[in-house]
């Protein structure tokens, strides 16, 4: 397969998880920005990701979107950064990549959208409500130093990011565990790179 990698992204967007990722992988690739309700909506980005929105990799003639499929995708794809446990103990890193895109998004969203579960529909809901989510989101964070087990992992990049995104935003109650769990895995070299390079694309960006 090519080893050429394209990321389509916007600096003020969950694309900046995929540069995480790429950033913790090592090898060359490029970013093409695409601006919301315009280069997003273009035909042939279209073509190719329906949903028009970002991020989305390219990796050859292969496409991925949605963030956590790029990161888990890339952990398999460049397995020499050591980013996906071996298949026999994938438990917990398939378990909390699902769990952040699934449960942490949707009571997420819908905290944010100031709209409340009925307890007597909770059982409907995958998070069941902000609440549970959160305790279990809590208990990961303290089982051990990475989600995984005791190596960084693709998931620890998808869900430090949302972790980071929620305290950023206010979404995220601050909890001790999380907090630790946060301040660990922001330390590393590639989360200051990736950060560093968006954040100068989103000053490159700002009017005036």
């Amino acid at each position: 397969m090519s080893t050429d990698l394209t990321l389509y992204s916007n600096p003020m967007s969950r694309g900046r998880i995929a540069r995480w990722m790429l950033e913790e992988i090592g090898a060359p690739y490029q970013v093409k920005y695409l601006e919301y309700g315009t280069t997003m909506k273009d035909k042939e980005y279209l073509s190719w990701n329906p949903m028009g929105k970002v991020p989305a990799l390219q990796h050859g003639d292969t496409v991925v979107t949605e963030a956590a499929a790029i990161c888990a995708y890339l952990a398999d794809a460049f397995p020499a950064a050591g980013l996906a446990p071996p298949m026999d103990q994938r438990a917990s890193y398939y378990r909390w990549l699902f769990f952040a895109a699934g449960p942490i998004e949707a009571a997420v969203t819908i905290r944010s959208l100031n709209m409340d579960i009925p307890a007597d529909k909770q059982g409907t809901v995958g998070f069941g409500n902000y609440e549970r989510m959160l305790d279990t989101l809590e208990y990961a964070c303290r089982q051990s130093d990475f989600l995984a087990g005791d190596t960084f992992s693709a998931a620890d990049v998808y869900v430090g990011a949302q972790i980071g995104f929620g305290f950023q935003f206010g979404t995220l109650e601050k909890r001790p565990a999380m907090e630790k769990y946060w301040d660990q895995v922001s330390d590393r070299d590639a989360y200051k790179r990736a950060s560093e390079l968006d954040n100068a694309a989103m000053a490159a960006q700002a009017p005036g």
